[in-house]
């Protein structure tokens, strides 16, 4: 059995919080190499969207494999000195904790992973996002396994025609449910259509229940209790013989969608699928974005990656996406180019609310029930 893993984290951003120092990228490549030629790794790829690193590793351990989860622990750690000696941006940020305990998840970094039996031919895409949260995953995910306007192998690939298995996580509950497409569609709607709360985990299909897609949840908000930037989520799909085509996944990306993150973790605005030579943010520090990297899997090695969204046909994607960003910004400060204030509660506007909040005084009764002055006149 095969364990594909893709752990990332922010440890330090150059400059700002635009992209990563390339000492940086080489201090993880040494790290991993060593432990490729340990024999604790099968393979891996150092990859970057914005200012986050990501670990792309194969092996033949468990998922939540501890010596796997450690070794990505001990990769950021020393990535966040080589940002401290430099002075990078927000060196460290998303290691929330001092040491690690056993497993990776909980201490900050994203982690997506898969265990599966590898096919005579096993395309993977890894897709990473940068400003933006593990909601902004959901409509294409959405697009491409209950789709058929998106994936047309729904309807004409026997292989398909059951359909998929999609588990959803309540990011605040900490609950987690499992719906069928296509027969509960539309009750997966319901929830998904909620990004700020209701996540997609997984996915499978039905029938065997084989991993398709796994995807990063963690909320460093919450994880953290203060706001220390966006969650800047990962997703791996696998693709083919059965699964939707690459092209029917990359579909998803060329009609781009709102996210909540870019600026300071508080705005939406669209996501914008670029190459790799397009994934530091720039304007407002975004907008937010995604590459794809493209591997075919070869007994556990990954051959690759190739750059899955930087071809010309996502152009129109990219200036549609432009132009959503031109009218959000007109809005300045204000809804729903600003996220809602529940969806703000850990920026500083806790500060602000504590500072002010003896302005706030309580209606006098009568002025509370009686209607403003002219009002009863006109009825």
């Amino acid at each position: 059995m095969l364990t594909l893993t893709v752990i990332k984290a922010d440890t330090g951003g150059f400059v700002g919080h635009s992209s990563v120092h390339p000492a940086m990228l080489s201090t993880a490549e040494e790290k991993l190499g060593l432990a490729r030629l340990s024999g604790l790794l099968r393979d891996f790829r150092v990859a970057k969207v914005g200012d986050d690193i990501a670990l792309i590793l194969t092996h033949f351990g468990s998922e939540d494999e501890e010596d796997i989860h450690h070794l990505a622990w001990d990769v950021f750690q020393a990535t966040t000195r080589v940002a401290q000696r430099l002075k990078m941006y927000g060196a460290g940020q998303d290691l929330l904790a001092h040491a690690f305990s056993g497993n990776i998840r909980g201490l900050g970094p994203g982690v997506a992973e898969m265990s599966f039996e590898e096919r005579p031919s096993e395309p993977v895409l890894v897709f990473l996002a940068d400003k933006t949260g593990a909601g902004a995953w959901n409509l294409p995910l959405f697009r491409i396994f209950a789709d058929p306007f998106n994936t047309p192998g729904l309807v004409i690939d026997p292989k398909m025609r059951p359909g998929f298995d999609f588990e959803v996580l309540d990011l605040l509950g900490r609950r987690v449910a499992r719906f069928s497409t296509p027969e509960e569609a539309y009750d997966l709607l319901l929830f998904i259509g909620a990004p700020s709360r209701y996540v997609i985990r997984r996915v499978y299909r039905r029938g065997d229940a084989e991993p398709v897609a796994a995807t990063s949840t963690q909320r460093l908000n919450l994880v953290a209790g203060r706001y220390v930037g966006k969650d800047d989520p990962v997703l791996i799909i696998r693709a083919q013989s059965g699964l939707p085509a690459v092209g029917e996944i990359l579909e998803a990306f060329a009609q781009p969608s709102l996210a909540a993150g870019w600026m300071r973790g508080s705005h939406y605005g669209p996501l914008l699928p670029v190459g790799w030579d397009q994934d530091a943010p720039a304007r407002f520090d975004g907008p937010p974005r995604v590459v794809g990297l493209g591997f075919q899997l070869a007994e556990g090695r990954l051959i690759g990656p190739r750059d899955m969204l930087g071809d010309v046909s996502f152009d129109s994607a990219r200036r549609q996406a432009l132009e959503l960003a031109d009218a959000l910004r007109r809005m300045g400060p204000f809804e729903p180019h600003r996220l809602p204030l529940d969806e703000m509660e850990y920026t500083t506007l806790p500060e602000v609310m504590a500072r002010v909040k003896d302005r706030f005084v309580p209606l006098e009764e009568d002025e509370e029930a009686s209607p403003p002055a002219g009002m009863a006149a006109e009825r």
